[in-house]
C-alpha cells in the first residue's frame, strides 16, 4: 500500500521542534480499523521518508527524525486510544514542546473516507483520543490533521464497533490518497504554511 515514494535518509540533529503524533490502538488485530487512520498515516509517512518507527519511548512507539529540516519526534502511542493524551503529555513535557507545536492525525467519522479536514486548534468533537490529549496537555491549542472514516451505516449501529471495524477494500483505496495528501500537509505545516495546507488539501 506505502510503496510511492522516493528513499531519503533523514537523520535527526539538535533539540526536537515538533511531536507528530498519529492516534491508534496497538495490535494486529487493529491495523487496518478506521480509529487506526492516524497510525496508517505515520506508517505512510515513515515509508516516505525511510524511517522506522519503532523505538519504545512516552508509552509510544517512536522516531526521531528530520522532517522537512526540522527535528520532529514522531508517536504512535501503545496506551490505546483513549489514553493517547498520557503518552504526548510525556514526551512534550520532557523536550519542552508547547501545544502548538503537537500535531495530531486522527480519524473523524463526521468525514467520508478519502476528505481530509486540517484545523489550527478545536475541541475534541467527542473523539476520546482528542479528549485525552486535551486533559492532558490542559490545552486544546494544537493543530491536527483530521481523516475521514465514514459515517455510521446506521444511527444506531454501535460507535465503538464501527470504529474499530475494518475499513473495506474499496475503502483503503480510497483512503490512501487521503494519507499521501496528509503527509504532503504535514510537512507545510511544519513549515508554518497550515493556511496554505488547508486550501490545498481540506476537502
Amino acid at each position: 500500500m506505502f510503496n510511492r515514494f522516493k528513499k531519503t535518509t533523514n537523520a535527526s540533529v539538535g533539540t526536537p521542534e515538533f511531536i507528530v503524533v498519529g492516534l491508534g490502538n496497538p495490535g494486529n488485530k487493529y491495523t487496518y480499523t478506521r480509529h487506526n487512520s492516524g497510525f496508517l498515516c505515520m506508517d505512510m509517512l515513515a515509508e516516505k521518508l525511510n524511517f522506522r518507527i519503532d523505538r519504545l519511548k512516552f508509552k509510544s512507539l517512536i522516531c526521531d527524525t528530520k522532517i522537512n529540516g526540522h527535528r520532529c519526534i514522531v508517536m504512535k502511542p501503545q496506551t490505546f486510544m483513549n489514553n493517547s493524551g498520557e503518552a504526548i503529555r510525556e514526551c512534550a513535557n520532557f523536550y519542552k514542546i508547547p501545544p502548538e507545536r503537537v500535531i495530531v492525525v486522527y480519524d473523524d467519522i463526521s468525514l467520508d473516507v478519502g476528505k481530509l479536514r486540517i484545523r489550527r486548534k478545536g475541541t475534541d468533537g467527542g473523539h476520546n483520543g482528542i479528549k485525552s490529549i486535551i486533559y492532558h496537555l490542559n490545552n486544546d491549542q494544537f493543530p491536527r490533521i483530521k481523516l475521514g472514516c465514514g459515517k455510521k451505516p446506521h444511527p444506531d449501529y454501535d460507535l465503538i464497533d464501527w470504529v474499530i471495524s475494518e475499513f473495506k477494500k474499496d475503502e483503503l483505496k480510497e483512503l490512501e490518497p487521503a494519507l499521501e495528501n496528509a503527509c504532503k500537509a504535514l510537512e507545510l505545516m511544519l513549515d508554518n504554511q497550515i493556511d496554505k495546507a488547508m486550501n490545498l488539501y481540506n476537502s
